[in-house]
């Protein structure tokens, strides 16, 4: 009986159509059911607008009507019946007032901004890490880690700052340019379109500068990412950097990249400086008319000198908005660079993708309870590139028998770890098919095929946390399981003899344990879930030879009824295998027991002689 159930009959391959080139208005859209869980507190923040924004814009009126009151001139209707001390009482309170309720209302909007922007960093940069760790191994390398921590990192920031105080805060300081327009205009028209008309050449300046900006802040991006990289990379090699005395070396090439970085971050701060600047100067451009038409307008009668007074200080207030949102506009360009590339990243395509019939029908465990048989494996025909036309697997077909030990051998660049990656379906590929229990793995739920083949690498990759996490890797083992499998792995001693046992934690990447030691929790890692395949990469490379008798044993538990696939440089480490296949330069060439490929005089033969003539030059 099949392991997995079989292919709908209707499943075909098709190519994936291009994926259309976005605007930023479609990236923005995209973007904004993010909002969505915020949209109760994005309301309010709107509607404390509106009293903010009034109780600024009266402030100058209420200044200008003291000094009407000082002068005796024309004020407020109802200040006319009052005394000059009462009125200035009065004019003073309600200064107060407003002062209060533009802090008070300010302050509360200005908190629940911030808290619906991390609110929507957080989801955007769950997201990204989401569709990162779903992306194929063919996306891991060709990119740095180092851009991509940029990305998950300082451009998801830029992001929330652009839905939370960029975008609320655009709004804020439309809102309050249009009540400062309503209230100048209905004071005075022929000042207030002096003031008006004074704007559009700000505005196109500003347009410009801005547009320089966000070519300068792409190249920033982009010369961080390279940064990072290289960090990265000398901190991963810092052993490599110092034994082979590169820091100086290294050193130069980390200046170039950071000369780089500061010549494209002072062209942002020039085109930035630059919009501060002109507004600067054409807002004082500004009061000086106002100054200069109003005074004529003051000496005619046609105003007094209270509601000058008052246009002079809505002339700056109202080219402050537009400095606002000059600098929010200089947020909103970091913020389309950071959409650009982080949307290019979760536009990246997931190559290796579950069919849709699965996804919910059956459980892995459900699979597992129903079949206990299984574990044929079968390459028909199968090529695979890493890069176009660049064949490193070419026309394999072989079939492996439930419960065969294969050995796979081969020089180095033979294709042995490619064979290993595509049966894991880490990668596609490109031509041909893999078959599991008969059923192509591309019809197999990712999660179903990886707990049905283990792997265990030369290198195996520990997490920062204790030993026992290590094992389960999150999954729901008990504590019985966990030292069940370290028995079974011969680990168990040592385990127990570190400070906290199983609770013992473990530096990054495991620094804290010997590299046999490392190998051994991946030996138990597998061991836990209980694989039908198992696959050694050449798993025993690194251990010394102690360990390896320990690991030994341990492997003869493991392959029992199992199918097994195993990779290994030393040939005198496979000779007891049903079966070696000897790859060359991508291609099956031999295939057969140890007697009887020693008997053909063929590869396999001319390597063991090679290797059995080092042995003994060694030991003599």
């Amino acid at each position: 009986m099949a392991f997995f159930p079989p292919p709908p009959p209707d499943r075909q391959d098709r190519p994936r159509p291009p994926r259309p080139r976005e605007n930023d208005w479609r990236l923005i859209l995209k973007l904004l059911p993010y909002t969505r869980r915020s949209r109760k507190l994005l309301l309010w923040s709107i509607l404390l607008l509106l009293p903010v924004s009034v109780a600024g814009a009266i402030q100058p009126l209420i200044i200008g009507q003291a000094i009407s009151l000082l002068r005796s001139e024309a004020a407020w209707p109802y200040l006319e019946k009052m005394t000059l001390a009462q009125g200035l009482n009065f004019l003073a309170v309600l200064l107060l007032v407003t002062i209060i309720i533009r802090v008070i209302f300010s302050a509360t909007q200005g908190y629940i901004i911030q808290q619906v922007g991390q609110d929507i960093t957080a989801q955007v940069r769950q997201d990204l890490f989401t569709h990162i760790t779903s992306l194929s191994a063919s996306f891991f390398d060709r990119t740095p880690v180092g851009r991509l921590v940029t990305r998950i990192a300082s451009d998801v920031e830029a992001l929330g700052d652009v839905f939370a105080s960029g975008a609320i805060g655009v709004l804020s300081d439309f809102v309050y340019f249009v009540v400062i327009l309503i209230t100048i205009f209905s004071l005075q028209w022929q000042l207030s379109l002096m003031l008006f008309l004074m704007l559009i050449p700000v505005t196109g300046l500003i347009i410009y500068f801005q547009q320089q900006y966000r070519k300068a802040n792409y190249q920033v991006r982009e010369e961080l990412s390279q940064l990072n990289s290289m960090l990265q990379e000398n901190v991963m090699g810092i052993n490599v950097v110092q034994l082979f005395r590169r820091e100086r070396f290294n050193s130069d090439m980390f200046r170039t990249i950071n000369k780089r970085y500061r010549m494209e971050v002072d062209k942002t701060i020039f085109h930035d400086s630059a919009i501060s600047a002109t507004l600067e100067w054409v807002g004082l451009v500004a009061i000086a008319g106002v100054l200069g038409l109003g005074g004529i307008f003051v000496v005619k009668g046609m105003i007094t000198l209270g509601t000058l007074s008052a246009f002079i200080l809505y002339g700056r207030r109202l080219f402050d908005p537009i400095r606002q949102f000059a600098d929010k506009f200089t947020m909103f360009q970091a913020g389309f660079t950071a959409i650009e590339r982080i949307s290019e990243l979760l536009s990246e395509p997931i190559e290796i993708r579950d069919p849709e019939i699965y996804q919910n029908a059956i459980s892995p465990g459900q699979i597992i309870s129903n079949n206990q048989q299984g574990g044929e494996i079968r390459f028909e025909n199968v090529w695979f590139a890493y890069k176009a036309h660049e064949y490193v697997l070419k026309n394999l077909d072989f079939t492996i028998r439930p419960g065969e030990k294969v050995a796979l051998v081969g020089p180095t660049g033979a294709g042995k770890s490619s064979i290993i990656r595509l049966l894991c379906r880490l990668y596609e590929p490109t031509k041909g098919r893999i078959l599991l229990d008969g059923i192509d793995i591309r019809d197999i739920p990712q999660a179903q095929l990886r707990r049905y083949i283990g792997v265990i690498l030369q290198e195996s990759f520990l997490f920062a946390g204790d030993i026992k996490r290590n094992i389960t890797l999150g999954e729901d083992y008990s504590l019985d399981q966990v030292k069940e499998a370290a028995q079974l792995t011969n680990i168990n001693q040592f385990i127990e003899e570190l400070p906290q046992s199983y609770d013992t934690v473990l530096r990054e990447r495991g620094a804290n344990l010997s590299g046999g030691q490392k190998q051994l929790l991946a030996f138990a890692r597998v061991a836990i879930r209980k694989p039908r395949v198992l696959v050694l990469d050449e798993a025993t490379a690194s251990l010394d030879v102690g360990t390896e008798a320990l690991i030994q044993q341990a492997l003869e538990e493991l392959l029992k009824e199992r199918t097994a696939i195993i990779i290994a440089h030393r040939l005198s480490t496979i000779r007891d295998v049903d079966r070696i296949l000897v790859l060359k330069r991508g291609e099956l060439i031999e295939q057969g027991s140890h007697e009887k490929l020693l008997e053909q005089k063929g590869l396999y033969a001319s390597l063991y002689r090679l290797q059995m003539l080092g042995a003994a030059e060694l030991l003599s």
